[in-house]
């Protein structure tokens, strides 16, 4: 192409482009104006207006597991088609980009998020949401959202778990009206490079959760993530430490039974050392009323380490009196004869008769 050619070219694109962004709203609504109804929904032939969905996952951190919520990133989009609406007189793009306050004089759906403690919509550097307008007279609207969601998370298996977290999209109108459809050809895209400091997004997936209420049904969708926990941390910072303080109480074993503060000191100090570990691996965790999986490892060991304080007990009840004299210096020959000349109160010498 000579560059002539392609300075022409160039000053048409910009004087179209020019024309096309003189756009006004009128010029896409009915005439006259006052017959379009930005209240009501555009059901053709009676039938229920069809909003497609499509998300995409850009993060997905700040799982908490003590307030039970999870933060995500989305893309948010959303398409439906107003045969209301006029096309733009010389549209000869496949799709016009629609000034956003415009949404405030047409109509959209009135999505919400079910299970959302907070949205925050994004305003860096500038209000990041678009609206398009295809020449079958469809809109698409995307917005780009921060959301804290709610997970009823169940910690029975921890540090062995796998949590189910969903994000429920619903709407204030029943089927009658409006009805809620994923994207036929990808409804959700979830980022590769989504990785968490202690879980793994095993699957994902979309799928209805339509409720029927008392005023009707709902249409509602939703996005389920399995998340399953790593073995790691707690392997390097609970098992292994854990069974590590077991075994150092087994070491009681191999002291004299002589040697009561040693014995003494070595169990209880392995106690109280499990019992700090087991507080400081479930600090994260709600203070739930059923039993956890480290609950039983935890309590599996406190066992093993008060049965070896238990041992000693025993044996220095056993061997009481044989301990008692040997801390007074006497020989294991010596105490064994002590043992023989022991005389009773109410024995008597033969010598003395």
């Amino acid at each position: 192409m000579a560059l002539g050619d392609y300075n022409v070219n160039a000053l048409i694109a910009e004087l179209v482009s020019h024309y096309e962004s003189s756009l006004s709203l009128p010029d896409i609504l009915p005439i006259p104006s006052k017959t379009y109804d930005k209240n009501r929904a555009p059901k053709l032939l009676g039938q229920p207006t069809v909003v497609y969905f499509h998300v995409t996952v850009l993060s997905l951190d700040s799982i908490n597991e003590e307030s039970m919520t999870y933060v995500t990133d989305i893309f948010l989009a959303q398409s439906w088609r107003d045969p209301r609406l006029r096309l733009p007189e010389n549209m000869s793009e496949q799709y016009r980009i629609l000034d956003v306050d415009w949404l405030h004089s047409i109509w959209r759906p009135d999505c919400f998020f079910k299970n959302a403690k907070k949205v925050t919509f994004h305003e860096m550097s500038i209000p990041n949401h678009y609206l398009w307008l295809y020449h079958d007279k469809t809109l698409l609207y995307m917005s780009k959202l921060t959301l804290v969601l709610s997970c009823a998370m169940k910690f029975e298996s921890y540090p062995h778990d796998t949590q189910i977290c969903s994000m429920m999209i619903e709407i204030s109108h029943t089927v009658q009206d409006l009805v809620f459809i994923w994207n036929m050809t990808d409804p959700l895209v979830v980022n590769a490079e989504i990785e968490l400091p202690q879980l793994d997004i095993s699957n994902n997936y979309t799928t209805d959760c339509t409720i029927e209420y008392s005023t009707g049904n709902f249409t509602c969708l939703a996005i389920v993530f399995n998340l399953r926990r790593r073995l790691g941390y707690h392997l390097f910072h609970t098992y292994i430490p854990s069974a590590l303080i077991v075994v150092m109480s087994w070491i009681s074993f191999w002291i004299k039974p002589e040697a009561i503060p040693a014995r003494v000191t070595l169990g209880v100090t392995s106690l109280l050392t499990l019992a700090t570990q087991n507080t400081q691996s479930q600090q994260s965790l709600p203070p739930v009323s059923y039993v956890k999986a480290i609950d039983v490892w935890m309590s599996s060991c406190s066992v093993f380490v008060f049965l070896s304080l238990m041992e000693f007990a025993v044996v220095n009840n056993y061997m009481g009196p044989v301990a008692t004299k040997a801390m007074k210096g006497y020989s294991d020959e010596n105490i064994h004869d002590l043992d023989d000349l022991k005389v009773t109160d109410n024995e008597i010498p033969t010598n003395y008769l």
